[in-house]
């Protein structure tokens, strides 16, 4: 990804046809591009195991790249590595809300039949002086790593004033209001991921960009932290796609309300020509009126299937490189487990499950970090838009006078649900519709 200026902050520093499938012709996607501070992070889960992809969207000067993430577990070195930034890519155009075409048939032929459908090791430097600093401050070096680019530290404290001038030590620029912050974790028993970029290393790799971290742990707490993020930019809101996988169904967070994006409505054929401000404003309308601190699904699905799809479902081995380190239904026997160092029972293949939450998020809104359960919700949900054709032909029967009869009052339909979900001017609209 190209480094310009941009810093993460989300760890850091009517007449719709209601049938069996959907059918539609897919046309436009509504991806994490269409938005500005955006983070993405992908979470395995099954049991107590989580699997981690933190995306480094840090755009700028890498050498002023830091992360600081706060963490239940110590993890060992081989449950850290480099990720596939093609993997988020690719479930963020599986999973993102899309447009779709239906073209209306001639009303005067016989229906036809519905269709059925089917559904490295470590490498640790002599760290001997930051050992004694770290020491005399209370800090402990719970372990040090390097990966791929980065250097890793696991910090644990006895209070925050020494750990945030350790920190600021290692030249860690905290902002306001961290130390605070950092005490909290501290009394709920955190421990802290802390990375950097080690720029000989990155050098030496190319440069160009910075991989996704994947870290795996286990532990009962099913969460990410937030928090910290929102002292990089008080006052304004960040987005936070996540994409979280589970062999059960639908996750949801525990912690707030979890609603739906509006789906399913037909809108007027312009918006083809303007999908992205469309859907910037149906997010942010529905944001505001669901109240600010509530995640938003816009996508969930088993990725064995989709309809209509945006692109090809992800295949086993893109799954497994995303985290999944359970036995997959359908897999082939060449597909690695994403822990192969897990011993994985001899039983039959679970499914993988994709929920994709959009969280728009702010230290006022959002004062808790998120926390999440996996439900037994396997219900399909997709956030999806429907361009409707009217047929055009003669239509010389009965039906057919009905059907144009029933046109007015189906484009006024698609009006008012463009209005009420974006809150576009109605007569503005309108206007455009008559052009």
């Amino acid at each position: 990804m190209p480094l310009t200026r941009k810093t993460s902050a989300l760890l850091s520093l009517a007449l719709v046809s209601q049938a069996a499938a959907f059918c539609g012709f897919f046309v436009a996607k509504a991806d994490t591009k269409l938005f500005n501070r955006s983070n993405q992070v992908i979470i395995a889960r099954d049991g107590n195991r989580s699997v981690f992809t933190m995306m480094n969207d840090y755009q700028g000067n890498v050498k002023d790249f830091a992360r600081i993430v706060p963490i239940p577990v110590v993890p060992r070195r081989e449950d850290i590595r480099i990720g596939d930034p093609n993997i988020i890519k690719k479930l963020d155009a599986y999973s993102a809300p899309r447009l779709v075409e239906y073209f209306d048939e001639d009303p005067c032929l016989p229906p036809m039949p519905k269709a059925q459908t089917t559904a490295t090791s470590a490498i640790v430097e002599d760290a001997a002086p930051q050992k004694r600093r770290a020491d005399a401050l209370g800090v402990k070096i719970e372990a040090s790593y390097q990966v791929g680019e980065y250097d890793v530290l696991i910090l644990s404290a006895k209070q925050q004033t020494g750990l945030a001038t350790f920190l600021r030590g290692e030249g860690y620029k905290l902002p306001a209001g961290a130390e605070k912050m950092l005490g909290d974790y501290l009394r709920g028993g955190m421990k802290f991921f802390v990375v950097r970029v080690n720029l000989e290393r990155f050098d030496q790799s190319g440069g160009g960009f910075l991989n996704p971290i994947v870290m795996t742990y286990q532990s009962e707490r099913f969460m990410l932290p937030i928090r910290l993020g929102t002292l990089n930019s008080p006052g304004t809101e960040q987005d936070l796609t996540l994409y979280l996988l589970s062999s059960q169904g639908q996750v949801e967070t525990s912690n707030y309300r979890t609603a739906k994006i509006p789906s399913g409505q037909e809108v007027p054929l312009f918006v083809k020509q303007d999908f992205g401000k469309f859907y910037r404003d149906l997010f942010k309308t529905t944001h505001l009126r669901e109240g600010r601190d509530v995640p938003l699904m816009e996508y969930a699905w088993n990725t064995n299937w989709c309809d209509p799809c945006s692109t090809e479902p992800p295949t086993p081995a893109e799954l497994a490189e995303a985290g999944v380190f359970w036995r997959q239904q359908n897999a082939g026997a060449g597909v690695k487990p994403a822990l192969p160092a897990l011993k994985i029972p001899d039983t039959p293949g679970k499914p993988v499950y994709l929920t994709r939450l959009h969280v728009r998020y702010s230290a006022k809104t959002y004062p808790q970090d998120l926390h999440f359960k996996v439900t037994q919700n396997t219900g399909n949900f997709q956030g999806r838009y429907v361009l409707r054709h009217p047929y055009t032909g003669a239509a010389k029967c009965e039906a057919g006078r009905q059907y144009r009869a029933s046109l007015p009052k189906q484009r006024e339909q698609q009006v008012q649900n463009l209005a009420r979900l974006t809150g576009w001017n109605i007569g503005d609209i309108r206007q455009r519709m008559r052009q």
